[in-house]
């Protein structure tokens, strides 16, 4: 079997590869980002037509897997935690339609929030939909479940859930491949009114689909990704989800240690084993990456007065991620993580690049907005939320993809004008279309800023949906022509840029500025690669 040095968001997209995939569907986000990049790059993908698409949003990406599997084609969509948020209404409903061909959700999860709003656990969104989930502990593990999920997935008729952390998305480990399957041949499904959720069929199959967990959960007790290990010392037990248990490992390695110990890597949960273990044990320590979710189950789910460590108690930290050493002051075992840092190191916080072109669009904004109060910036989520720091400390708000023009509608609506909004090109696609619509429809005292660097700058240089139509679809839903600016954010057009600003600022409606200037990076990129081709003529 050949083996293959991977990062573990690599590992499922080349486990998706080898079973057989036909297409996949993602917006970027981190830490999800790079499965699709991995397929948009691999020669095994292009030598077999599988279908990528960097979608405009999550919502549309979960969709277009929906499309896929309708057709009877094995489909992946993949997306950050937040990006579930988005997609939740066709993931929830999926569940409902079922799969024809197999359809595979990739939610990646970011403890901590290395790069994100918040650090909420996608396995409450499987739990809600009653749909399977696999939850890796390994590299090694996160191909497995992937090449195993299609099939579970067309076995049981549903989509299948793989959630996975920041830690395993970004680590490497050798990882063993299986043999590469064909790509299925299209059908279309059985129950030609399968995906027809009117509300007689979405009674009917909502029945089906309760039925079917009792199955699931009957799969999970005999997985062999959820596994029992008895010990000696009843003392306590561990239970141990996905990631968790590879830092329990790492802990008890080379130790005398006997408790014993569930691993639980595959949902829904396998109530036997969890009943076992807590008959088993005085106490149980619940070790999670991510919300306690199990351990919210167990303090009200049993009932046997069995007393429950974890989160919730302090004895893992309520919030953030895990780590080894977290795990083993959990176990008793002493404290690794060295000194904290000297007061004197001073953080280097986040910066726009040097050259990027927001900076010189907010050095213009900043200047015309001298003669206003403060506070009335409202923005989005993409490098350019780098604005909230200093030097320019120019923006406001950062709450969700797209929120930015809604929300200064509103503050619009309550009397702050003219309020400001400032979107991304890619971002503007996503989400930012529809408040845009909402500002138009009410004549809102609104001047959206959409920021066009041609591209998704800040998840790695992806195609965006909006380049070379910005124009045409604010004008598309309804703005004025005469109050859709393009500038150029360059130091030497400040003057000029700055004038320009201050005309739209002074009108009472809805207006759109496009700062255009190429992501400096992207760039460089480009002229690296103009030179690379030079160098080998």
């Amino acid at each position: 079997m050949e083996k293959q040095l991977l990062l573990g968001d690599e590992a499922i997209a080349q486990g998706a590869l080898d079973a057989g995939l036909s297409g996949i569907y993602a917006y970027p986000g981190t830490p999800s980002t790079e499965i699709t990049e991995y397929v948009e790059h691999s020669r095994q993908a292009r030598e077999t037509g599988v279908k990528y698409s960097w979608a405009a949003n999550e919502k549309t990406a979960m969709e277009g897997a929906i499309g896929m599997s309708y057709a009877g084609k094995r489909a992946m969509t993949c997306m950050k935690h937040v990006g579930l948020n988005v997609a939740a209404d066709a993931f929830i409903n999926a569940a409902i339609t079922g799969a024809n061909g197999a359809l595979v959700v990739v939610a990646a999860d970011d403890p901590s929030m290395h790069s994100s709003q918040n650090e909420q656990d996608s396995r409450f969104y499987g739990k809600f939909a009653l749909v399977p989930i696999f939850e890796p502990s390994n590299q090694q593990e996160a191909y497995d479940m992937t090449y195993d999920a299609f099939a579970f997935s067309e076995k049981y008729k549903l989509p299948v859930m793989i959630r996975i952390t920041t830690r395993l998305a970004h680590s490497r480990a050798g990882v063993a491949r299986r043999p590469a399957l064909p790509q299925r041949k299209g059908n279309l499904p059985e129950d030609m009114r399968q995906f027809v959720l009117l509300p007689a069929i979405a009674r009917r199959r909502y029945k089906q689909l309760l039925k079917t967990h009792y199955d699931l959960v009957a799969e999970s007790e005999k997985s062999s990704y959820n596994l029992y290990f008895e010990g000696k010392d009843k003392s306590k037990g561990i239970i141990a989800c996905g990631l968790a248990y590879n830092y329990l490992m790492e802990n008890l390695a080379g130790k005398d240690v006997s408790y014993p110990i569930l691993k639980i890597s595959q949902y829904p949960i396998p109530r036997k084993m969890i009943e076992k273990i807590c008959s088993d044990c005085k106490e149980i320590l619940i070790l999670e990456d991510g919300y306690p979710m199990i351990e919210e189950l167990l303090r009200g789910y049993l009932n046997t007065g069995v007393t429950i460590h974890g989160r919730m108690d302090g004895t893992i930290p309520r919030d953030g991620e895990l780590n080894p050493n977290i795990v083993a002051v959990g176990l008793g075992f002493p404290d690794t993580r060295g000194p904290e840092v000297p007061d004197f190191m001073v953080g280097r916080p986040p910066s726009l690049c040097a050259g990027c072109p927001h900076i010189d669009t907010y050095v213009a904004l900043l200047e015309t907005l001298e003669q206003y109060s403060k506070g009335r910036v409202f923005s989005d989520i993409g490098c350019y939320t780098l604005g909230a720091l200093a030097p320019f400390e120019a923006i406001n708000s950062c709450v969700d993809m797209g929120a930015s023009i809604t929300m200064a509608k509103g503050a619009a609506d309550a009397g702050l004008t003219p309020a400001i909004a400032v979107i991304g090109d890619s971002t503007f696609t996503h989400s930012g279309i529809t408040g845009l619509l909402d500002a138009v429809n009410d004549k809102a005292n609104v001047k959206v800023f959409i920021l066009d660097n041609g591209t998704t700058a800040m998840t790695g240089g992806q195609k965006s949906a909006a380049t070379g139509r910005i124009e045409s679809i604010c004008a598309g839903v309804g703005v004025d022509p005469a109050h859709i600016r393009v500038i150029k954010p360059l130091r030497k057009n400040r003057e000029e840029n700055v004038r320009i600003i201050n005309e739209e600022l002074a009108y009472d409606g809805v207006s759109v500025i496009i700062p255009r200037r190429e992501c400096v990076v992207e760039l460089n990129k480009k002229m690296r690669a103009k030179f690379a081709g030079k160098s080998n003529e």
